[in-house]
């Protein structure tokens, strides 16, 4: 089984992968992999910011690599916090902070259409290669639900009643933008 460096340090999506890769790839956290790194974000793009992390780590390595940054984009808000997301209310990377900063900022919206989008980037044999993956939907105005992380809480997908912090993983994954993504990374990979 091919093993891949998963450039993250954050357990909530380390378990999203592998939820959808199964048993075809051996996915490795940084902090299984043996790195003690917290790579930086400084990019005004999704796509700079993966590619950032998953060279930083093929740098390091040598060994084929991904990560992916995701932003939650919401069009009355002209795509904010988008590659803010995680930091939407400070460095402090508080989840309820940034929710409660993005319904301070919806509050007089009547349009609270909204959508998350992931970029992957994936280094396999020193090539760069992008995968991306949406998920539509809308904001709701008080948190819901217990799972998940993030903004999923006040997310609701199209097709659903739930938030993303009401539904199991395998819920979650029949909308995920993440799933989108690492399934056209899969589909790459399988062709290799």
């Amino acid at each position: 089984m091919e093993s891949l460096i998963f450039a993250t340090n954050n357990q909530h999506k380390v378990d999203e992968v592998r939820a959808v890769l199964g048993k075809k790839f051996n996915v490795l956290p940084l902090k299984e992999a043996g790195i003690d790194i917290d790579i930086p974000e400084p990019h005004d793009t999704l796509e700079e910011n993966a590619s950032e992390k998953s060279r930083t780590i093929f740098k390091l390595t040598g060994k084929n690599c991904f990560s992916e940054d995701t932003g939650l984009e919401v069009q009355v808000l002209n795509g904010d916090p988008g590659v803010k997301s995680a930091r939407y209310a400070g460095e402090g990377r508080s989840f309820d902070a940034n929710i409660d900063k993005l319904l301070k900022n919806l509050h007089e919206a009547d349009d609270k259409a909204a959508r998350f989008r992931t970029v992957i980037s994936l280094i396999l044999d020193g090539k760069e290669y992008y995968f991306e993956g949406t998920c539509d939907g809308r904001i709701i105005s008080e948190k819901r639900g217990n799972n998940g992380f993030g903004y999923d809480p006040v997310f609701i997908p199209d097709g659903s009643e739930l938030t993303f912090a009401e539904m199991n993983m395998e819920e979650k994954n029949k909308y995920s933008h993440r799933k989108k993504a690492m399934e056209k990374l899969i589909s790459f990979l399988t062709l290799q």
